[in-house]
């Protein structure tokens, strides 16, 4: 069974394998295959779902409801996301000014079947909306009880200090940023996890596999399987592009044998690896197969020593990405400002 771990320094307990439906459900498989692995991963143990209003324009929220309809609330902890615009996009359809997080829960908590989250999360900063007035209705959300807990995704330090220190003000905490991190993709460690560390938040990591190149699956000079991601048209191929170059798969196909040794897959041991930071809280695994999940959800408790750990960055080497500037999000002002001129 799957591991818990509270979230941050928070007194909620998380799945240190969350499942999350980012790229597939409503988009890359089909309904009936979505619940099934919903309910896959309730049986092999796992409570936490994470989800967000644009993934597959609302679509993936409906299929996480519908899924989990019948289940114990108490017992799941259901996280998800505003910021982007969904359907209509009008001035007001996007980014984290009060009108749209309230008008934005509220649409997600129709769709989810369910009259509060356990986290609601920033999808990304808004540097067009005064942080006071973002911190502000988060603050009002969890005074309502709609929403348990907040956060952030994708914020640099320097943000997730200021956005915690209005929390504070207000009465609530930010418990956890929700970045990209793995073995690959390893911007935050230098700036954002200290950062979170000291202030009590914790990391609910995306993509540990890479968007699935970690699993090995995808070889240096060969295309890729069919019906993988990374030939995806409805938007897998164009996130998984910038892991596709030779010398990043070259350098993956070197951890083959370094799973080989931990008595690992190479996905066990991507998400084993991102779940040795004890500032994650969870690792988001999503699946367009049951079987994946049954895989992956084997990486949980398992304790990589410090020779792995050592074996894995002699292996991947230069292809590490690594520059905490890499942490930012769209800028929304200048996005208007070129709106205005047009």
């Amino acid at each position: 069974m799957v591991a818990y771990r509270n979230l941050g320094s928070s007194g909620l307990r998380v799945t240190e394998i969350t499942y999350g439906n980012w790229l597939t459900h409503g988009s890359q498989v089909e309904a009936d295959t979505a619940v099934e692995c919903v309910r896959t991963a309730l049986d092999l143990g796992i409570t936490s779902f994470d989800t967000a209003d644009t993934y597959a324009n609302t679509k993936a929220e409906e299929v996480l409801g519908r899924a989990l309809k019948g289940e114990r609330r108490d017992g799941l902890e259901i996280f998800t996301k505003v910021y982007f615009p969904i359907d209509a996009k009008g001035a007001n359809d996007s980014g984290l000014s009060r009108k749209h997080i309230l008008r934005g829960l509220e649409g997600s908590l129709r769709r989810l079947g369910t009259d509060y989250v356990d986290l609601l999360q920033a999808h990304r900063f808004d540097d067009s909306t005064p942080l006071e007035e973002t911190i502000g209705a988060f603050a009002d959300v969890v005074h309502q009880g709609k929403a348990l807990y907040v956060g952030v995704s994708e914020w640099t330090a320097e943000q997730i200090r200021a956005g915690q220190e209005l929390a504070t003000q207000m009465g609530v905490r930010l418990v956890s940023n929700q970045p990209q991190y793995s073995m690959l993709w390893r911007v935050i460690e230098a700036e954002v996890v200290p950062t979170c560390a000291e202030l009590g938040m914790g990391q609910v990591v995306w993509s540990p596999m890479a968007e699935g190149v970690l699993s090995g699956k995808y070889l240096p000079g060969a295309q890729p399987p069919a019906g993988s991601r990374a030939t995806d048209d409805k938007g897998g191929r164009q996130m998984i592009a910038h892991w596709m170059a030779e010398p990043v798969l070259t350098a993956v196909q070197g951890l083959r044998p370094v799973a080989q040794e931990a008595g690992l897959t190479m996905a066990q041991l991507a998400v084993a690896w991102v779940l040795q930071n004890p500032n994650v809280s969870a690792a988001l695994v999503g699946a367009s197969r049951p079987e994946q999940l049954v895989e992956n959800v084997k990486a949980s408790g398992v304790v990589l020593g410090q020779d792995v750990m050592d074996a894995i960055d002699s292996v991947l080497g230069e292809v590490v990405e690594r520059d905490p500037g890499l942490t930012r999000s769209p800028s929304r002002r200048a996005e208007q400002e070129a709106a205005n001129r047009a």
